[in-house]
């Protein structure tokens, strides 16, 4: 997924935060150049620059609203921190 569609995936989880799934996540993330890693119980994504910005999302396929709302606020961090750098 480019930039623009993950910033457009962005706009859309903000305005809505329920009904997204772990496949949305991966793309989200993977669009604004995080990584990902398995744990035992959640799948973590991670900013290879900005190692402060990360979090922990619960393998199941259908997340509750607070993954989406704190997806965002990591987004909205992560361009802070670029245009900071």
């Amino acid at each position: 997924m480019n930039g623009n569609a993950a910033q457009k995936l962005c706009e859309r989880m903000r305005s809505s935060l329920s009904g997204w799934k772990q496949k949305d996540f991966e793309r989200l993330f993977e669009g604004f150049g995080l990584k990902w890693r398995e744990g035992k119980r959640h799948r973590i994504y991670y900013h290879p620059t900005f190692s402060d910005l990360w979090m922990s999302i619960p393998r199941h396929n259908k997340l509750k609203e607070w993954v989406a709302r704190d997806a965002v606020k990591l987004i909205d961090k992560l361009r802070n921190s670029q245009k900071g750098s």
